[in-house]
C-alpha cells in the first residue's frame, strides 16, 4: 500500500470557499435571459420576493427553487449551490475515492484526491466528507498542522443547520486525535470527553463512534497514568465494538487493552489481546496494524523470556512495515530491536539500531515518545561501551523529547538513565538526587 507524501504541499491553502451564494446566481442569470424581476415572477410569485431571494433575505422552498432553475434554464443543482449535477457527481466520486484510500491507509493519495478538487464541495454533507478525509490523511502523514487547520473547517462547516449532534461529535473526536498527536493531552482529553458528551445525548446510533472516542481517550489517560480510567474507557469501548460484530474496532480495543495490560505489569493478559488483535487484523486484510502488533508482541515474547521469538517477531513487523511504506513503524520496530539487543549485552548492535531508528524519525513531532525511547536505548548502549560523554548528550536529549512530550512518566526515564550515568563517573550525590527526583514523579498520582 502506497503511504508516500502527498504531491500537494503541506502548506497548501484548504479547499476553496463555495461561491457568492443563491442570490447572486439568480440575478445574474435573470439578467443574462434579459428577464426583469416581474418577468421571472411571472403569476407564481412576486416581484418583492425575487428581490428578497437575491438579496439574499429569504431562501425559496424547494418546489420554488426547481421552478425558478426551470425558468433560467439551469439543473437545480447548480442554481442551489453553483455546482453542476455533473460537478457534483464528480465531487462526490473523487471524496467517496479519498474515503476508499483513507481506509485503506493510503494516506499520501486521499490528500492528492481531494487537493485535486478546484474548489470546495457546495454540498455541506460533501464538504464535511473531504475534510474529513484530507484532515485523516495528513495526520497520518505526520501533517498535524495542516490537518488541525482543516478540523477547524470542518468545525464550521457542522455548526450548520444540517448537521446534528453525531457530526459535531466526530469533529470534536478528530480534532482530540489529532492534538493528542501533537501532545497536547490535557485539551485532547477534554476534547474526547466532550466528543463522547454529545454521541450520548444525541439520542443516535453511535456506538462505533463511541467505541473509538474511548479507546482514543484511554491513550490519554495512560499518559497521565490513571490505569484505571484507561481500563474502564477500554472496557467500555470492548462492550460497544463487541456488540456491534465490527472486527476493526475490536482489533483496535484489543490492542489498547494490551498496552494497558503491559503497563500494568499483566503481560500474559497483553500478549493474550495482542494475538487476539493482531487475528482480527489479519481477518479484515490490514498489514499496517498487524505489523504494529508483531512489534507490540515482540517486546512481550523478550518480557516474558523468549529472545528469539521477539527478534524473529520484531524483524516480521520492520519488514511488514517497508512492504507498506511506512518508515515510522519500521522504525519503531528498529529502536525495539535495539532495546532487545542492549538488554542482551549487544552493545555496539543496540547503538546501530537506535541510530537508525532516529535518522528515521528526525523531525517527526507526532512520535516523540518513540524519539526519547530510542534516544535512551542509545544512551544507554554508549554507556555500556564507557563512552560517557556521548552518553550524557544522548539522556540529555531523551529528556528534551520527553519534555515536549509533557509527560513526566517519560521524563522520570531520563533522569533515571541520567543517575545511573552520574553513578558510573562516581557522583553518589548526584545520581542520588536524580533518583529521589524521577521517584517523586513516579508516585501513583493522578494529574
Amino acid at each position: 500500500m502506497d503511504r508516500r507524501a502527498p504531491t500537494v504541499a503541506a502548506t497548501a491553502p484548504p479547499l476553496a470557499t463555495p461561491d457568492p451564494g443563491l442570490g447572486e446566481r439568480v440575478r445574474r442569470l435573470r439578467n443574462a435571459r434579459g428577464l426583469t424581476q416581474t418577468e421571472l415572477a411571472e403569476a407564481r410569485v412576486s416581484k418583492e420576493y425575487i428581490s428578497q431571494i437575491e438579496t439574499g433575505k429569504t431562501r425559496p422552498t424547494s418546489q420554488t427553487l426547481e421552478w425558478l432553475a426551470d425558468r433560467l434554464g439551469v439543473d437545480t443543482h447548480y442554481l442551489a449551490d453553483g455546482v453542476s449535477d455533473r460537478d457534483h457527481r464528480e465531487h462526490e466520486a473523487v471524496v467517496s475515492r479519498a474515503e476508499d484510500a483513507v481506509g485503506e491507509k493510503r494516506y499520501g493519495d486521499a490528500v492528492d484526491l481531494i487537493g485535486g478538487l478546484s474548489r470546495a464541495p457546495a454540498s455541506p454533507e460533501l464538504h464535511l466528507r473531504a475534510l474529513f478525509a484530507e484532515s485523516w490523511g495528513r495526520m497520518y502523514l505526520g501533517e498535524l498542522k495542516p490537518a488541525l487547520d482543516r478540523l477547524e473547517r470542518a468545525r464550521a462547516v457542522a455548526a450548520g443547520d444540517a448537521f446534528g449532534d453525531v457530526h459535531r461529535a466526530e469533529v470534536l473526536y478528530r480534532l482530540a486525535c489529532c492534538r493528542y498527536k501533537l501532545n497536547h493531552v490535557e485539551q485532547a482529553l477534554n476534547d474526547f470527553s466532550a466528543a463522547l458528551e454529545l454521541a450520548d445525548r444525541s439520542g443516535e446510533s453511535c456506538d462505533r463512534l463511541r467505541a473509538h472516542i474511548l479507546e482514543w481517550r484511554s491513550r490519554c489517560y495512560r499518559r497521565h497514568r490513571d490505569w484505571e480510567a484507561a481500563r474502564e474507557d477500554i472496557d467500555r469501548a470492548l462492550e460497544l465494538a463487541e456488540a456491534l460484530s465490527d472486527d476493526e474496532t475490536i482489533a483496535h480495543v484489543h490492542f489498547q487493552a494490551s498496552l494497558v495490560a503491559e503497563r500494568n505489569g499483566s503481560w500474559a493478559q497483553a500478549r493474550t489481546y495482542s494475538q487476539r488483535a493482531k487475528e482480527l487484523y489479519e481477518a479484515v486484510d490490514d498489514p499496517v496494524n498487524v505489523g504494529r502488533l508483531l512489534n507490540n508482541l515482540g517486546c512481550l515474547s523478550f518480557l516474558l523470556g523468549h529472545k528469539d521469538q521477539a527478534v524473529e517477531q520484531l524483524k516480521d513487523a520492520f519488514r511488514i512495515a517497508l512492504e507498506v511504506g511506512d518508515p515510522a513503524d519500521g522504525a519503531q520496530a528498529v529502536s525495539s530491536l535495539a532495546d532487545v539487543h542492549l538488554r542482551s549485552g549487544e552493545l555496539e548492535l543496540a547503538e546501530r539500531q537506535a541510530r537508525h531508528a532516529l535518522e528515521i524519525l528526525d523531525g517527526r513531532v507526532d512520535y516523540l515518545s518513540e524519539i526519547g525511547m530510542a534516544t535512551i536505548v542509545l544512551g544507554r548502549a554508549l554507556m555500556g561501551q564507557g563512552r560517557l560523554d556521548e552518553a550524557e548528550q544522548a539522556f540529555t536529549g531523551a529528556e528534551t523529547s520527553f519534555t515536549e512530550l509533557s509527560s513526566i512518566s517519560h521524563t522520570a526515564l531520563a533522569w533515571t538513565a541520567r543517575g545511573d550515568l552520574a553513578l558510573e563517573r562516581g557522583d553518589v550525590r548526584g545520581a542520588g538526587e536524580l533518583f529521589r527526583r524521577a521517584a517523586e514523579a513516579l508516585q501513583e498520582n493522578v494529574f
